[in-house]
C-alpha cells in the first residue's frame, strides 16, 4: 500500500487501521511518499511507535514494514494499492483559499465555494499526473482518493483510471452513524438511502426492518436536537427540510451567519492547523520518543475543534465524533472488499452510471455502494427533489468547469466556474477571486502558465 502525502499528519490514523487488521491476507508494507523529507520523517517516528505499541501487544500479527521516499515513481512501482491524501499548495495554500474569499466578503472555506473551486484547479493537474503514472507503474492498482476537493479530484483521475479511482470521505458516513445510535440501531443492519456529491449530500433514508426509521427521528426533537446535525442546523429547520443533510450544507443553508462566525474568529481554520501542524512537527523533531504521545495529543484537539466556529461557545463536539473521523476505517473495508472479496456497503465516491437521474453517466457522485472483488458498484437511492437536486446540478456544474480549466490552463474557464458557484454572487467578484488566488498561491497560478505540448 502506497500513501501519497505520507508526511500528512493523518496518515497514521490509516496506519492503525492496518495494524488493527487481522486478517491472514493484510497489508504487508506500506511505502509514504512525500515532497517535504522532514514532515516525512516526522510521521515515521509516529508510525514506528505505533508499530512498537502493536507489537507488544499482538505479537502474533506482525506490523506491517513501512518505507519512506521522495521518490514518486518508486513509490507508485507496483503498487496493489494507493491512497492519495495530497495538499497541493499545503496549508499557506489553504489559508489563501479562505483569506482571499473572506477579503471579498464571501465564504472563506478549503472545499466549499470559491476556496473548493481554487483548491481544484491547483490540485487536479497534480492528481491526474499521478494517474498517468500508476497507469503505467502499477495499471492493477486501486486507487483510494482522499485528497480534497475529493469529488471533483476522484472525477478528473477516473479520466486516466477509470473505476478503479474510489473517492472516500468520512462526513457522509457520519451523518447515518449518528442518526442510527439516537434511533437506538446498529448501522450495520441498516440501508442507507443517502444521495449527493462530496460534502453536498442528504441522508433521505434509513431502513431497519423494511421499514424507514428517519422520520421517528425527524420527528423527536429531544433526540433530534441531541446529535450533531441538530445542534449545527437546529432541529426546526431539519424538520422542515424532512432530511439530515452532511454538515458541509450549513454553509449553503447558513452562508452569513457562517461568515460571520469566521470573520470574528482569531484565526481561520486554515491559520489554526498551520500554528497547530508547525508546533507539531518541531515538537516530534526535538524528541523522536515521544512521537506517539505528542500526535495523540493534537489529533483530539484538532477533531474537538472541528468546525467550531459554527457551534456556541460552550458547546463541545461529542466524544464519539473526537475520537476518529472514520475514513481510515472505510479505507481499510474497501481494500478488504476488493482484496478479500468481503463484501462491505460503503458510502463512496464513484462514477454515477444512472444512479441519480438528471446527472451526467461519468459525474462522480457520492452514494452508498456494494463492493466486492470486482470494485464498488452504486445501490438504488431516492431521486433527488427538486431543491437538492437542483443544489447539486449546478455544483457539478462548477466541478466540471473547474477540472476543464485546470486541465487546459484556461483562466476563462476558472472565472466560470467561480462566477456560477452559488456561494459566490457576482462575475467581477469572480474575476477578483481569480486574481487574488494567483497572486497568493504560487502553485495556482502555474496552472495558467505552464507550457503547453505543441498539438
Amino acid at each position: 500500500m502506497t500513501i501519497l502525502g505520507g508526511g500528512g499528519f493523518r496518515v497514521p490514523l490509516v496506519y492503525g487501521a492496518v495494524l488493527a487488521d487481522r486478517s491472514d491476507r493484510r497489508v504487508t508494507h506500506v511505502v509514504l511518499h512525500d515532497t517535504d523529507e522532514t514532515r516525512l520523517r516526522a510521521i515515521g517516528h509516529v508510525l514506528s511507535a505505533q508499530a512498537q505499541r502493536h507489537t507488544a501487544t499482538d505479537p502474533g500479527h506482525p506490523a506491517p514494514e513501512v518505507t519512506l521516499t521522495t521518490d514518486l515513481d518508486a513509490a507508485l512501482d507496483g503498487a496493489d494499492f494507493v491512497f492519495s491524501a495530497i495538499r497541493v499548495g499545503g496549508l499557506e495554500g489553504r489559508t489563501a483559499d479562505e483569506r482571499v474569499a473572506l477579503d471579498l466578503g464571501l465564504l472563506g472555506q478549503e472545499t466549499t465555494g470559491a476556496g473548493g473551486v481554487a483548491y481544484g484547479l491547483r490540485t487536479i493537474p497534480v492528481a491526474v499526473d499521478i494517474a498517468e503514472r500508476v497507469r503505467r507503474l502499477a495499471p492493477e492498482a486501486w486507487v483510494i482518493n482522499f485528497t480534497n476537493p475529493a469529488g471533483m479530484v476522484t472525477q478528473a483521475m477516473q479520466r486516466v483510471l477509470g473505476e478503479r479511482v474510489v473517492g472516500i470521505c468520512d462526513s457522509a458516513l457520519g451523518v447515518a452513524k449518528r442518526a442510527a445510535a439516537a434511533l437506538g440501531h446498529d448501522l450495520a443492519g441498516a440501508d442507507i438511502d443517502y444521495a449527493g456529491l462530496n460534502h453536498l449530500g442528504w441522508l433521505q433514508g434509513l431502513h431497519v426492518g423494511g421499514r424507514d426509521a428517519l422520520p421517528d427521528l425527524l420527528a423527536d426533537p429531544a433526540r433530534l436536537g441531541a446529535i450533531e446535525e441538530g445542534h449545527l442546523f437546529g432541529t426546526e429547520w431539519l424538520q422542515t427540510l424532512g432530511l439530515l443533510p452532511n454538515e458541509y450544507l450549513y454553509y449553503y443553508y447558513f452562508t452569513r451567519d457562517a461568515i460571520a462566525a469566521i470573520r470574528d474568529g482569531a484565526q481561520t481554520r486554515g491559520e489554526f492547523l498551520v500554528d497547530q501542524q508547525a508546533n507539531f512537527y518541531a515538537a516530534v523533531a526535538g524528541s523522536p520518543a515521544d512521537a506517539w504521545s505528542t500526535w495523540d495529543r493534537v489529533q483530539r484537539e484538532r477533531n474537538a475543534t472541528y468546525m467550531q466556529e459554527n457551534r456556541a461557545e460552550d458547546e463541545a463536539r461529542s466524544e464519539e465524533d473526537i475520537e476518529s473521523g472514520g475514513y481510515e476505517g472505510v479505507a481499510l473495508a474497501l481494500m478488504a472488499a476488493i482484496a478479500r472479496d468481503e463484501p462491505a456497503t460503503l458510502i463512496l465516491n464513484v462514477a454515477n452510471a444512472g444512479t441519480l437521474p438528471g446527472l451526467p453517466v461519468d459525474a462522480v457522485v457520492e452514494v452508498p455502494c456494494r463492493v466486492t472483488a470486482a470494485g464498488p458498484r452504486p445501490l438504488p437511492v431516492t431521486a433527488l427533489r427538486g431543491a437538492e437536486l437542483g443544489l447539486v446540478l449546478q455544483v457539478k456544474a462548477v466541478e466540471e468547469l473547474t477540472i476543464r480549466a485546470a486541465l487546459d490552463g484556461d483562466p476563462g474557464r476558472a472565472v466560470e466556474a467561480l462566477a456560477l458557484h452559488p456561494l459566490v454572487d457576482s462575475v467581477t467578484v469572480a474575476r477578483q477571486l481569480l486574481a487574488g488566488y494567483r497572486a497568493r498561491i504560487p502553485s495556482l497560478d502555474r496552472v495558467f502558465t505552464r507550457p503547453r505540448p505543441v498539438e
